[in-house]
């Protein structure tokens, strides 16, 4: 029993949900919903984004190495570590998001490509950078809410709270 709890409060800030509102109010349920489906469709969006970017990388890694060596200048880490730290963040990080698995973590680390792609490019498209500002604002949504009811993360919790 001391245990789960303890596992139930360190997991917490990872698999959180998010809260919805469980007042009497008529709106209040539908609200909740919308929310939920709205996060989904984010989480799915962001999430098929980034895996496609991952995927894309994998299929020709020499370009990929190359392109981290002269284009992409990633702050602090050499490019080729840069290369394989972005790719498996790009495959492995849409694939919890989208699930909503610890979705809060899988969106900050998203977040973390995001931003380094941003900010490792000279020059950037407006019309790039407006689509790395959606997903941003995006993911920000995620890590505010939680992954929400539509997710791994709200299964778990649900299970975690009726085992204790």
């Amino acid at each position: 029993m001391i245990v789960q709890r303890a596992v139930h409060a360190l997991m917490r800030p990872l698999i959180d949900p998010g809260q919805w509102p469980n007042g009497s109010g008529w709106y209040q349920q539908p609200l909740a919903w919308l929310q939920a489906l709205a996060l989904l469709a984010a989480r799915l969006y962001v999430a098929q984004v980034f895996f496609q970017s991952g995927l894309s990388k994998l299929r020709d890694w020499s370009s990929t190495l190359a392109l981290f060596q002269d284009e992409y200048h990633v702050p602090l880490l050499p490019p080729d570590l840069a290369a394989y730290l972005g790719t498996a963040g790009e495959l492995g990080l849409p694939v919890l998001l989208a699930l909503g698995l610890g979705g809060r973590f899988a969106a900050l680390g998203l977040t973390v490509v995001n931003l380094m792609a941003v900010l490792s490019l000279e020059e950037l498209a407006p019309a790039a950078l407006a689509g790395h500002q959606l997903w941003g604002a995006l993911l920000i949504a995620v890590l505010l809410w939680g992954a929400g009811r539509l997710s791994a993360d709200a299964w778990l919790q649900r299970r975690l709270t009726r085992a204790a």
